[in-house]
């Protein structure tokens, strides 16, 4: 269905996206609509991702989006078919029925969260009239690159209007049709509200993102999400502060003390209901005393058709395997294949995981709570889970609403980022003409009483 052929409420909806290449005034323009979207009440904020949910359910819209989609997922299975596309990047490239209601239930739930914007979150008196506040409030203006998903400019605009904060946004150029169809939507809404719908701005080509990065002092976070290449390349072309959500090699660790029915169930699920994901496991390891929650796992996952590739311990209990290599242990496959590696106890896998993992996700499986606790003290990573799959690791699974990114960093947010990653805050002071002076030793002693913080504060 062309936009044209749409119906009169459709086209309220939809708006143009056309990129004319990215410089400073626009950096400036994104800025200044942020601005009004932070200073609307939360209701808007909220009222706007309601809305924005119920577009996506709309026939007529999702029609819109389907055949872009479609345009995308034609082009794609093209360029993999010559080699020019990964995978990878072609399994995360589909946008249905069931995906957009999801965006719509997550929507919902970024709506209905208590506003987080002009919270207080301390309130001290230093003194008699004198009281100072802690008060959260928006970044700003963001930048977002992003990989093949298009769901993830729903998620990721989503969280950015619910904070108050614009956003310039960057997806795969697989998913060109779809982010820009999808952003239409989006300003449609905002229009229906009043609000600048240069709030959200979707980015054209790799030149739009390298002159984002050169906007400091007005953009005042990148989101890199992609591999450990592009984000260490983006961290060396820019002074803005860069939140990093890189590769997601994570493992699932057996323990002696696994139970083989569950660590079959927990290694099929972390593998095989997104191997795409990057929450997905990449190596299973597995314990000298774990040869029964081994087995399990090796039979779930070989009738799911997962390709396995195992260390010479691995392979002597199974010889049909493919041998693993030492670049498998730092490989994030994005597909069906799994490397597997036997270590002689906790410690053993601990170190593993601190060579080649991500610090992004860790499981381990065990009935053995002094083992589980160790663990989970010892993983430097932003989930540690204890007989759990690793694809808990997800802003809607975890109640954010949706989520911005993975961070593998551990400043300023850290694992799956929410509204609550997208804001800082800054300390309001109010006093009755007080003067430094007449505090310190010998003078006027400050009371530092901390006051109730029940209130939202109504001063900006």
């Amino acid at each position: 269905m062309s936009a044209t052929a749409t119906t009169k409420a459709t086209e309220t909806l939809i708006g143009t996206t056309a990129g004319k290449g990215f410089t400073r005034d626009a950096a400036l323009a994104a800025k200044a609509a942020g601005a009004g979207l932070r200073d609307a009440p939360g209701q808007t904020r909220a009222a706007i991702l309601r809305d924005l949910a119920a577009a996506l359910e709309r026939e007529d819209v999702r029609a819109i989006v389907f055949a872009a989609n479609a345009r995308d997922v034609e082009e794609a299975r093209a360029e993999a078919a010559k080699g020019a596309l990964a995978p990878a990047l072609l399994n995360r490239l589909g946008i249905d029925a069931k995906k957009m209601s999801a965006l719509s239930d997550g929507l919902r739930q970024l709506a209905a969260m208590t506003d987080l914007v002009g919270q207080v979150t301390l309130r001290r008196e230093l003194d008699d009239g004198l009281i100072l506040e802690r008060v959260t409030c928006p970044l700003g203006l963001i930048g977002v690159v992003f990989e093949a998903r298009p769901d993830a400019l729903i998620q990721i605009a989503g969280i950015a209007l619910r904070t108050g904060n614009a956003a310039l946004l960057k997806g795969g150029r697989e998913a060109r049709h779809s982010n820009r169809a999808l952003t239409d939507v989006i300003h449609g809404v905002l229009r229906s509200h009043e609000i600048d719908p240069q709030a959200v701005v979707l980015l054209s080509d790799r030149a739009d993102v390298e002159a984002v990065l050169q906007q400091d002092g007005i953009v005042e976070l990148i989101v890199a999400r992609g591999s450990t290449e592009f984000v260490n390349h983006v961290q060396k072309s820019t002074r803005i502060p860069v939140m990093a959500h890189a590769a997601g090699i994570c493992h699932l660790y057996l323990h002696q003390a696994a139970d083989p029915g569950m660590a079959a169930a927990l290694a099929l699920d972390s593998k095989m209901t997104y191997p795409a994901a990057c929450n997905a496991i990449e190596t299973l390891l597995w314990d000298v005393g774990a040869e029964a929650a081994l087995d399990a796992s090796v039979l779930s996952l070989s009738a799911a058709g997962v390709e396995l590739r195992g260390c010479q311990a691995t392979r002597a209990r199974y010889p049909d395997l493919l041998p693993a290599t030492e670049a498998d242990w730092d490989t994030e496959y994005g597909a069906p294949v799994l490397s597997l590696r036997q270590v002689s106890g906790i410690e053993e896998a601990l170190a593993h995981i601190a060579r080649h993992g991500s610090r992004h996700t860790e499981a381990i499986v065990t009935s053995d709570q002094a083992a589980a606790r160790r663990f989970l003290t010892a993983v430097d990573a932003a989930g540690v889970y204890h007989n759990a799959s690793t694809r808990f690791a997800d802003g809607y699974r975890y109640g954010l609403g949706a989520e911005v990114g993975i961070s593998t960093d551990k400043l300023h947010a850290r694992g799956p980022v929410g509204a609550d990653g997208l804001l800082t805050y800054r300390w309001l002071l109010r006093g009755q003409g007080h003067l430094t002076a007449d505090y310190g030793p010998g003078a006027r002693r400050f009371k530092h009483l901390d006051l109730s913080t029940d209130t939202t504060t109504t001063t900006d």
